[in-house]
């Protein structure tokens, strides 16, 4: 089958997680609906529907991680706007704003790989992103932190079962077979519990242990299944 494959970066990145509220923490890549938010932004389906044009049964999803994980702690204000005005001073028992201290990725980088069986809406998304185009501005997570984008091609993917091999990306753990992950010194490995498939209104249909290599580095998994693209990669989607 094909597959889309290009890479997102930039300066700083914050995927909240969702059990986070006074001090958001952030998820070390973004889960499988942010994606697909940034798979509608490029191609200019609107929010309230992107969710449907990229859902589980129509659209596949791999994640890789290309540098290593590095997080930072940051005071954001957030500013008091309560009664659509803005309260430019402190006034008595009022603060105008209250700082938050936000947890950020710095300089993150990931490879996207994209399989939809709609043809027409894989070959725009191909198109947009091959010419560097977007309809709606890209950002990693929140929209003060814009996103690059670099096509990396149109690939062929096959499909293997049963398989025990290097695995580039990070890895839905319903897949991975009993005892089948291989620990390796040098890695760094980490789980993370995240939403995998939402429906309209981001409503969590399903979550999902992922596990990751912080360093980017591949995983030695014996999974269910896997796909193995043109340069040797071998991939898991969601």
């Amino acid at each position: 089958m094909k597959v889309l494959v290009f890479d997102i970066f930039g300066d700083f990145g914050h995927f909240k997680k969702f059990y986070t509220t006074s001090s958001p923490l952030t998820f070390s890549f973004p889960p499988p609906p942010t994606v697909k938010g940034m798979l509608g932004a490029i191609v200019g389906v609107d929010k309230s529907e992107y969710l449907n044009v990229f859902s589980s049964n129509n659209c596949k999803i791999a994640i890789r991680i290309l540098s290593p994980v590095k997080k930072i702690r940051m005071g954001i204000n957030h500013i008091n706007t309560k009664g659509n005005y803005w309260i430019p001073l402190k006034k008595k028992n009022h603060e105008a704003r209250t700082q938050i201290r936000t947890e950020f990725l710095k300089n993150p980088a990931y490879r996207i790989y994209v399989y939809h069986n709609d043809r027409s809406i894989f070959d725009k998304l191909s198109e947009y992103v091959m010419m560097h185009k977007t309809v709606y501005t890209l950002s990693m997570g929140l929209s003060e932190l814009l996103a690059d984008f670099k096509y990396v091609g149109v690939w062929e993917a096959e499909e293997y079962h049963m398989g025990e091999c290097e695995i580039a990306t990070v890895i839905p753990m319903n897949i991975v077979k009993e005892y089948g992950i291989r620990f390796e010194e040098g890695k760094r490995y980490f789980k993370e519990k995240m939403a995998v498939d939402m429906k309209q209104g981001r409503i969590v249909e399903r979550y999902e242990d992922v596990l990751f290599e912080a360093q980017g580095k591949s995983i030695y998994a014996q999974t269910m299944v896997y796909w193995e693209v043109e340069n040797g990669e071998r991939i898991v989607f969601f």
